[in-house]
């Protein structure tokens, strides 16, 4: 059963605006089914996968155009780089918007062909995994998230059990219950390092990069210190840095940066890493059921970790700016779990596993009042509360299911 995604409003506006539109992200969260299903009867649909379209597209870029009828979907366009060049000669031809869509899971190859050929003439989509706005049935008018006071009329309440949402991931086919989760996985990552890896980067040691995965994992949610994660496998500093910059494009990771209201300070403090799928997560780290992962250590770093992914798709799903989304941690470790900026205004975001929180859960969030150029926003404690309460006269305590 097709599930409506959020990001099928941002792909139409998206092709109002320009004349191609590209749809990336991560193996497998949906990009070919969603394009298929919201565009079928209006686009024709190819894919660089197909053997004989790959050798027509390699061989004789104007043949392949011929023999396609506009609108199209290309799919995994990365294969092909030889017809860039030639949608941007096709593109120029005419005035018409939304003409070409492309979707493709590796983003070095694409950004490097469409820096070249298509600057200017294209809009870019990046798509996560299901929300669980999407997971709920309520996927409407993507919105970005920035906390707002939510009362009973707003709030959307628990669909189901938010740790076996967490355990299970958020893989389109992962939702069918007969698809076994760990078997998933498994290939998934074989495939990704059989295909994506050895495409990006040349790595001898495949199982190398499989404990370089694993030990990013084992830390999402967490300060990206390199060095740790390079002794616990064995690799430079360098060779880290190198390796992670394959996970963030592939869509696998995302860096969170600190918020400082200078900008050359922002650039010498230490991100964080959090993945964008949690049942990767734990697959990778093996916590193989929802019961040990909720009475699990890491418990509260890959809820964590799940309520920045849902806040990063929201972005995402509705074509923001992701790096509106922050943290703070000052000189003297004192932190704030996200900073969402709108504007010249901060919200200040915490994240706990527990159901009840009091003011001292908070008590960071005055640090953001030393940033003179900024207002001090509504802010939020993203819990298991089943129903939303204030905290504070600016804050509020919500589920993660009304981020």
């Amino acid at each position: 059963m097709y599930i409506r995604r959020e990001i099928e409003r941002t792909i139409d506006e998206m092709l109002d605006e320009g004349k191609v539109v590209l749809v990336t992200g991560a193996r497998q969260v949906g990009k070919t089914t969603v394009l298929r299903e919201h565009l079928k009867g209006t686009f024709s649909y190819v894919t660089m996968e197909d053997p004989r379209a790959f050798l027509e597209a390699k061989g004789d870029a104007a043949l392949f155009f011929s023999s396609h009828e506009l609108p199209l979907i290309i799919d995994e366009i990365q294969r092909v780089p030889e017809l860039f060049s030639p949608i941007k000669f096709i593109v120029d031809q005419s005035s018409e918007k939304g003409r070409i869509v492309l979707t493709g899971s590796q983003t070095y190859h694409l950004m490097k062909g469409v820096s070249e050929s298509l600057a200017g003439r294209i809009r870019i989509l990046e798509m996560a995994g299901l929300s669980l706005r999407e997971l709920a049935g309520g996927a409407g008018s993507p919105h970005p998230y920035v906390p707002t006071k939510i009362d009973e009329a707003n709030h959307a309440g628990s669909k189901m059990g938010i740790w076996e949402v967490i355990h299970r991931g958020s893989m389109p086919e992962l939702q069918d219950p007969d698809v076994d989760w760990d078997s998933f996985y498994s290939s998934y990552m074989s495939a990704y390092l059989e295909r994506d890896v050895r495409d990006l980067l040349n790595v001898k040691d495949e199982m190398r990069f499989y404990n370089f995965v694993v030990a990013c994992a084992a830390r999402s949610g967490q300060l990206l210190n390199a060095s740790d994660i390079g002794d616990a496998i064995g690799c430079d500093h360098k060779t880290v840095m190198s390796w992670l910059s394959i996970l963030q494009a592939s869509g696998i990771v995302r860096i969170i940066e600190p918020f400082w209201s200078n900008v050359e300070k922002r650039i010498t403090k230490t991100p964080k890493i959090y993945f964008m799928d949690t049942g990767l997560v734990c697959h990778l780290t093996r916590w193989t059921t929802p019961e040990q992962l909720r009475n699990g250590a890491v418990a509260g770093h890959v809820f964590e970790t799940f309520v920045v992914s849902e806040v990063l798709k929201s972005y995402m799903n509705a074509g923001a700016n992701v790096r509106d989304v922050w943290f703070y941690r000052d000189t003297r470790k004192r932190e704030i779990d996200l900073v969402i900026q709108e504007g010249h205004v901060l919200h200040p975001v915490e994240v706990q596993t527990a159901a009840t929180v009091g003011q001292d859960d908070v008590r960071n969030f005055r640090m953001l009042e030393s940033f003179k150029d900024y207002e001090v926003g509504f802010g939020h404690v993203i819990c298991q509360t089943p129903e939303p309460y204030m905290v504070t006269k600016d804050v509020q305590a919500v589920s993660v299911w009304d981020v």
